[in-house]
């Protein structure tokens, strides 16, 4: 990419797909209505697609690194059904009392896909259903945050009203994209 490109990051669990505790089958996987149309208009106006995930059952022991990978995989084979690319899956495995390089609300993934992609983050935006996805995005300097009410967003948003503030808060990633298409034209 010559030129810096403007990205949206993802949260995968209660974002994209439905929220199962610890989901480690991809017979499970269970997307939110309207996520591959969102994903479609979002690919289409230039925006590259990447999910920066936290997947603490891995480092508590709930299910393995090759579990997430098949639930990516198939998550990934859904949506290349309607033409969408996830550029890149970033992950952190470990529990929350373990360290980590990249664990939410950590910036660093966002970081090395600025590096690896030539992105402009300050242009790019970070969608996702908890405080940790948020925090991420304004720790690595995207234009906005955002929280869906799917998943866990519902109760992000009634247990923190003054920061949820700071950021768009949507009901579902059709929404999110909405507002994004909406702002990036506005630009």
């Amino acid at each position: 990419m010559s030129e810096a490109a403007r990205a949206v990051f993802l949260d995968r669990d209660g974002t994209i797909n439905v929220e199962k505790k610890y989901l480690s089958d991809p017979n499970l996987l269970n997307l939110f209505p309207g996520v591959p149309a969102a994903l479609s208009q979002l690919q289409s106006a230039g925006f590259v697609l990447f999910v920066v995930t936290n997947q603490s059952g891995i480092g508590r022991g709930y299910y393995t690194e090759t579990d997430m990978h098949a639930v990516n995989r198939r998550l990934e084979e859904i949506l290349a059904q309607d033409g969408i690319k996830l550029q890149k899956f970033y992950f952190a495995p470990e529990s929350p009392e373990q360290p980590s390089y990249g664990r939410k609300p950590s910036p660093r993934f966002l970081f090395d896909a600025r590096d690896e992609f030539g992105l402009d983050l300050g242009a790019s935006y970070m969608i996702g259903d908890k405080l940790i996805d948020l925090e991420c995005g304004w720790n690595a300097g995207v234009r906005r945050s955002i929280l869906v009410r799917t998943g866990y967003g519902k109760t992000v948003e009634a247990e923190n009203r003054e920061l949820a503030k700071r950021a768009w808060v949507v009901d579902d990633l059709k929404a999110a994209a909405e507002q994004i298409l909406s702002d990036s034209n506005e630009r």
